[in-house]
């Protein structure tokens, strides 16, 4: 039906070419900014999981610095072990030296004098070394450090239940016992100042010092092993964390990054489109034309 009030082609024509308007700066939009999802218009559920995904994979990529973290402080932790270590031993060479009969007074007094050196730096290695501000493995009442403190917990993913508790306090107690026994003049919880002592001044005191040093090493042994098996613990951890976050990231990735072939295709069909309902629109248009010359 010819008519000039109602123009059905130019219509149909003029949706379309919205439709396709609306489409190709959808298409632009994407490949501008690289997003399949722009806004919760263009994908509400997709978006809504993506931001669950971000979420989360942010969240693990700071549970993953927090394993990084401990177990540097794990590490320092067993670096002053390694020094206690070499100054036990060194102690226990002092001992068995000033056991042996040949040594005489005089030399075991110089034997002791450099003992009471060294237990002067295994108190400040236990007792004064610091981390990140405070003491690391000081065994104390009132002030313990860090490891020594109770059960220790570290935040290991992006969920409050991720977590993961050590209580090194057990071993730094029976350590601490150990270096009463075995240091000259230390102080451990619980029992009165152990004060300046002759430990290596006669032979059957330094024989006595032995046993107590084969003690206090087998201590810093399980003080040790018990540092590894945690650092050991949280390596797997991070490598557990670094291949979920890996794949989080790829499917959130999968839901909003435009997918630049099959959008460039897009954008090409509705520019291709837009140029034909133009013309189909000019086309339209033109009927009314027809209409007049009916009544020419």
């Amino acid at each position: 039906m010819l008519s000039l009030h109602t123009n059905r082609a130019a219509f149909s024509a003029q949706d379309a070419l919205h439709r396709s308007g609306h489409a190709l700066s959808l298409s632009q939009t994407r490949l501008s900014t690289g997003h399949r999802v722009n806004s919760a218009m263009d994908d509400a559920a997709g978006l809504q999981m993506a931001s669950r995904l971000q979420a989360q994979s942010s969240g693990m990529a700071v549970a993953m610095r927090n394993t990084q973290n401990s177990v540097s402080m794990l590490q320092t932790a067993d670096g002053l072990m390694d020094s206690l270590g070499s100054i036990l031993v060194r102690i226990q060479d002092l001992a068995i030296q000033a056991a042996d009969g040949a040594s005489t007074d005089a030399d075991r007094v110089a034997l002791h004098a450099e003992y009471l050196q060294l237990s002067q730096e295994a108190n400040k290695i236990v007792n004064e070394t610091p981390y990140n501000g405070r003491p690391l493995i000081r065994y104390t009442v009132t002030a313990p450090g860090t490891l020594a403190e109770g059960v220790l917990t570290f935040q290991t993913g992006a969920d409050a239940a991720e977590t993961m508790a050590v209580d090194f306090r057990p071993v730094f107690g029976r350590l601490n016992a150990m270096l009463y026994f075995a240091v000259d003049n230390y102080g451990a919880a619980g029992l009165p100042q152990d004060g300046a002592g002759t430990e290596l001044t006669s032979a059957a005191s330094a024989n006595a010092l032995l046993f107590r040093l084969d003690l206090a090493l087998d201590t810093v042994g399980s003080v040790r092993a018990q540092l590894g098996a945690t650092s050991n613990r949280l390596e797997s951890v991070f490598r557990n964390l670094s291949n979920m976050r890996t794949n989080s990231v790829a499917a959130q990735g999968r839901i909003l990054d435009t997918d630049y072939a099959i959008e460039s295709a897009e954008m090409a069909k509705n520019q291709m489109l837009m140029q034909s309902n133009t013309a189909m629109l000019k086309q339209s248009n033109s009927l009314s034309q027809t209409v007049m010359s009916l009544l020419q």
